[in-house]
């Protein structure tokens, strides 16, 4: 009888939305819309930093790797929750779902990064405006957005060897719409101390630190913006982080939702409706809000495209503030 329980696991079955059995193709429709809203928008950010030399800032070469994390993450997860919700196409592979896990980690890690790179640049731009271009030369600007790409590849790593070497007995049914650690772990039958212990350590040395820049970053921000005796310099002062502010408050409010609920409050319908909120909405509302709140990028939106192949990383101006 324990040897039937203890069956090796080949495939698991990702479940959806089995609540709604009469609204799959509905769903389908209204999914595959936002994923091409969000392909559309965030495409469209990153196509203005690089065509627009207005926009060769830090802050948008900051942006421009933001949108493509958000195409990313959400490419990790919804053609997969297309397939199901059209085809019933629900089984995945277990290399497969480990190797959903390990990329929706991977980018979350990198865009809780980056986010954090993005309100100290705001920090500088609003509190040193006159050391600002000394600050966030290119260099700077290169090995910070290399180190949020190196901290997101490896912050996985740990939780993905785990999981892989787990035992998984009974059901194989993941309740997500994606293979989230969570939902993984409920349906391990190994100890999972470990990773939890894990998580716990992660947590300290990369999340509690860039929680504590954004907040350190905004509370600077913010006295020094108070500062100001110009109702213009303060409203021109607000108008150089308003859109980021906007985009970390829905970041950090989806995310503290999801994983820093008590145990007792934890509940994967309710991770899924968050999930969803972390997942497809904040991705597709980021071009929106970053449109437009900033006239940088209305005006680029206007202005006709002039044919030359500027990009991003090649050009010698793309740091200067």
């Amino acid at each position: 009888m324990e040897e039937e329980n203890l069956t090796t696991v080949t495939e698991f079955i990702i479940l959806g939305f089995p609540e709604f059995p009469d609204l799959q193709i509905p769903l389908f429709l209204l999914f595959l819309l936002i994923y091409l809203i969000i392909l559309m928008g965030n495409l469209t950010i990153i196509a203005l930093t690089c065509l627009d030399p207005r926009l060769h800032t830090p802050m948008y070469f900051f942006l421009c790797n933001l949108s493509f994390l958000d195409i990313s993450s959400t490419s990790v997860t919804l053609p997969k929750l297309l397939d199901i919700l059209l085809r019933k196409g629900q089984s995945i592979s277990v290399i497969g779902c480990f190797t959903q896990t390990y990329f929706f980690m991977f980018l979350a890690c990198a865009e809780l990064v980056i986010i954090s790179v993005m309100a100290y640049d705001r920090y500088v731009a609003v509190c040193h405006p006159l050391h600002y271009t000394l600050i966030m030369n290119q260099r700077c600007c290169l090995l910070l957005i290399t180190g949020t790409w190196v901290v997101g590849f490896l912050d996985p790593v740990a939780h993905t060897l785990f999981i892989s070497h787990f035992s998984y007995c009974g059901s194989n049914e993941i309740n997500h719409f994606f293979c989230d650690l969570s939902a993984l772990l409920k349906l391990s039958c190994s100890s999972t101390s470990a990773i939890e212990s894990v998580t716990y350590i992660l947590g300290v040395i990369i999340v509690l630190p860039c929680f504590t820049l954004t907040l350190t970053s905004y509370i600077y921000i913010i006295s020094t913006i108070l500062r100001i005796h110009s109702k213009e310099g303060k409203r021109k002062a607000f108008s150089t982080c308003s859109s980021h502010l906007t985009v970390v408050i829905l970041f950090y409010g989806t995310v503290f939702s999801l994983y820093m609920r008590p145990a007792s409050m934890q509940s994967l319908d309710l991770n899924k409706i968050l999930a969803l909120l972390y997942n497809v909405l904040i991705p597709m509302f980021n071009p929106m809000i970053y449109s437009l709140k900033n006239r940088e990028v209305k005006a680029a939106v206007r202005k006709p495209f002039n044919g030359k192949k500027n990009s991003c990383l090649s050009s010698e101006n793309f740091c200067v503030h």
